[in-house]
């Protein structure tokens, strides 16, 4: 596949995918999905890349689910034709890159909102620049509770993870980091580097033996029932895009969004 939305470098060992819309804030289309998917699959196969970093060019990791491309493509579908496509793009996906079976970093700078934040958790890791905010507005601006992968209390916490969705305000670089959420907090002019670093030290590690202990660590989350919890809620989420306050919202709700999502820079 040649990659138009996302960059693939390969850093030695250390292979670095990066969503690449930078003039649309990263926000993740259809074509995006599909070429991270693509990568991921390519890093994965390849036994020179032991560890795998997901970034964003420019000011921002992501904005989330690309809302325009949604309402022009998706807006009439029936819900078995919604099911269909975020089961495949917004939940298959995200459950691919949990289980990868080599360690990952998610590397965040401005903006990492719902689909954004939905990606960058499925990671082992994440360090974050302090002007990095994290948000997930859908329950006020869509009426459905949360985004796809109800990943939220697993990387929060109950308590951060109620404040975060009931709210629908920002949760900044230091509130993730006290919350356990992210490793660590750096500046923006360093969060390449010390990435990198990071990576490189994981790197240096037994290929193998770091494979089946990521194995191990994710199944003592599945038997506290995390692949559980994330199954019942997409179905929940599905079901909410179809209630009347959601259709109610859709339209005037989306279009705020949308505008927020402009002012970003």
């Amino acid at each position: 596949m040649n990659y138009e939305t996302i960059l693939f470098e390969q850093l030695g060992s250390i292979a670095r995918i990066s969503h690449n819309r930078p003039e649309f804030r990263n926000a993740e289309n259809k074509q995006l999905l599909e070429e991270l998917d693509d990568a991921i699959a390519r890093a994965g196969e390849d036994e020179s890349i032991r560890v795998v970093i997901l970034a964003g060019t420019g000011d921002h990791f992501s904005a989330g689910h690309d809302l325009k491309e949604g309402q022009a493509k998706r807006r009439s579908y029936s819900i078995e034709e919604r099911w269909a496509y975020e089961e495949e793009y917004f939940f298959d996906y995200c459950i691919r890159i949990l289980n990868f079976p080599k360690p990952t970093i998610a590397q965040v700078q401005g903006a990492c909102i719902a689909g954004a934040f939905m990606v960058a958790n499925m990671c082992d890791l994440m360090i974050a620049s302090e002007d990095a905010f994290f948000s997930d507005p859908v329950v006020h601006s869509m009426a459905v509770p949360g985004v796809e992968v109800m990943i939220h209390p697993w990387v929060l916490g109950a308590r951060k993870a109620k404040e975060l969705l009931f709210t629908g305000d920002k949760l900044t670089a230091q509130d993730g980091l006290a919350s356990g959420m992210i490793n660590r907090v750096v500046t923006r002019e360093r969060l390449e580097e010390e990435t990198l670093t990071l990576a490189q030290r994981i790197s240096e590690a037994p290929p193998f033996a770091i494979k089946l202990l990521k194995r191990s660590l994710n199944r003592t989350l599945d038997i506290q029932g995390l692949r559980n919890s994330l199954d019942a809620h997409f179905d929940t989420h599905l079901l909410s895009h179809f209630t009347e306050e959601s259709k109610n919202l859709n339209k005037t709700g989306l279009e705020k969004v949308i505008q927020r999502s402009k002012s970003l820079n």
